[in-house]
């Protein structure tokens, strides 16, 4: 265990994960590779992993590697196209490629295709303007070797052979564009996270607790975390000391670093938004199409809420979705209370939160109009991806929830913020996670974000740096600026996940 973290007194576990997601899986893997010793608890409040924002139908399963999603490219004041989140989130996924590889390599997971498939990736949109942007957004991104590959026309008979459905019923004098990344993905979470925790509880000194909720944290004197635990079967409570906690309970997070008390967490809130998603229950036409299709989102629309029609592969079988439509709920779960955001509002935090509220009223307003949506008004949402759908043949599908962050800000008071957030004590004894998209596609990447931050003395020794090294081989390298390197290590990955040449048919 880390050098810098000397406790003493007695310790049920090193380490506790609460929250049975990617995140905790990631980590949880990371550390018994790093150091096989160690002791682990994890404790998911649910009876089975994956169940809430890590599973297929509440996760965007794109495989986020910012090919298609154009709420990363914002156009600027001075019309050129901004990509450095795009760059860095296409980087984060190739890491996360590489862990992966790992992993199956390694006889860690099961079959990749279980998990991981090619599917291209694409953005498509309409009217001079969005033709505009998105023409410069292709030229920008081109200019980075990690999107090289991409590819661009305006040619409506070229866009009928990636993605038929789109063009069909469509006016033949109507402007539109398309981008296309072949090497774009769909990646089943659920199935993976569930893969990791399999191997993980077969390990030694790892042990698993469904249906256990963590009810308050407290760190005592001698530097440890005391955990209390509920059994939610039994009624049993029960406590259990652990040297490092790691908070990874998606939604149910932020309530948890609130009962930490440790001062980084201080003035964080959160603001939930839920999903739903259209799902084609017609064989026929879930066949006809085979690639993820982006478009731009609404103005006020969180990134959650940016529209595709999405080719997904869901315990093994093909899948056709639109959407997600946005809402709103007070619950920060899927399986949560309606209570959770008005007890997440402390003295420390209601000013951020009232001001990230008032200066996104163009999002409340947006969502407002998303829970009025009559199912003819989500119909005609999709008829401007699918001209030609019709209500039978879909069926509404909840997706979710997705707390966003709100934090305090000098100037505004308080800012909403699109993305994931690693909050950790000055000492490393304790990391939550808080935020959403696209956390689950770059799940490696913040790991990695966390040990430095946690565990800085042990990841600087030779022993650990020859690990990750083993397990990501460009760990410290910028595959945006080798493109040689960025080659080879698509190359390898791709052979060990077996999604060369594997796009749907």
């Amino acid at each position: 265990m880390t050098k810098k973290k000397k406790t003493v007194g007695k310790t049920d576990a090193d380490v506790i994960l609460i929250g049975a997601g990617i995140m905790s899986a990631t980590l949880g893997v990371l550390l018994k590779q790093l150091e096989p010793n160690l002791s682990i608890e994890i404790y998911e409040r649910l009876d089975i992993a994956a169940a809430e924002s890590s599973d297929a139908w509440n996760n965007a399963g794109t495989g986020h590697s910012a090919f298609c999603e154009l709420n990363y490219t914002p156009e600027k004041k001075d019309g050129t196209v901004e990509t450095k989140k795009a760059v860095q989130i296409a980087e984060h996924f190739e890491v996360s490629k590489q862990f992966w590889s790992y992993l199956v390599t390694k006889g860690l997971v099961s079959d990749p295709c279980n998990f991981i498939r090619n599917i291209p990736h694409m953005s498509f949109v309409w009217g001079k303007k969005n033709v505009d942007y998105l023409k410069k957004r292709y030229d920008a991104l081109t200019q980075c070797d990690l999107f090289s590959d991409m590819q661009y026309t305006e040619d409506t008979e070229l866009v009928k052979t990636w993605a038929p459905l789109i063009m069909e019923g469509r006016k033949k004098n109507e402007k539109v564009a398309a981008t296309k990344m072949d090497l774009g993905t769909d990646v089943n979470f659920g199935t993976l996270t569930r893969d990791m925790f399999n191997n993980l509880k077969q390990q030694p000194n790892v042990n698993l607790f469904f249906n256990h909720e963590i009810r308050d944290l407290k760190k005592n004197k001698d530097g440890n975390w005391i955990v209390k635990v509920k059994d939610l079967d039994s009624g049993d409570k029960r406590k259990r000391v652990a040297k490092f906690v790691f908070i990874g309970a998606g939604g149910g997070s932020l309530p948890l670093l609130e009962k930490s008390d440790i001062p980084e967490g201080k003035g964080f809130g959160g603001f939930p938004v839920s999903g739903q998603w259209l799902k084609c229950t017609n064989e026929e036409i879930i066949k006809k199409h085979h690639a993820k299709v982006y478009g731009k989102a609404a103005v006020g629309a969180p990134p959650m809420s940016v529209p595709h029609l999405d080719t997904r592969m869901i315990n093994g079988k093909q899948a056709l979705l639109f959407g997600p439509y946005a809402g709103f709920s007070t619950k920060f779960l899927k399986n949560g209370s309606f209570l959770d955001l008005p007890k997440s509002i402390k003295f420390n935090n209601i000013r951020p939160m009232i001001s990230a509220g008032l200066h996104n009223l163009d999002l409340t307003k947006y969502l407002i109009e998303q829970v009025r949506q009559s199912p003819e008004d989500r119909l005609e949402a999709l008829k401007e991806y699918l001209p030609t759908a019709e209500l039978k043949d879909w069926e509404l599908e909840y997706a979710g929830q997705r707390v966003q962050v709100i934090k305090k800000d000098e100037k505004k008071g308080g800012i909403l913020e699109f993305g994931t957030e690693v909050v950790n004590a000055a000492d490393g004894s304790i990391a939550a996670l808080l935020g959403a998209s696209p956390g689950a596609s770059t799940a490696v990447s913040i790991m990695l974000d966390l040990l430095n931050r946690c565990f800085a003395e042990d990841l600087a020794t030779d022993e650990w740096q020859a690990k990750i090294r083993e397990m990501i081989p460009t760990y410290g390298k910028a595959l945006a600026q080798d493109p040689v390197l960025c080659k080879e290590t698509r190359t390898r990955t791709s052979k060990v996940l077996k999604i060369e040449n594997t796009v749907v048919a």
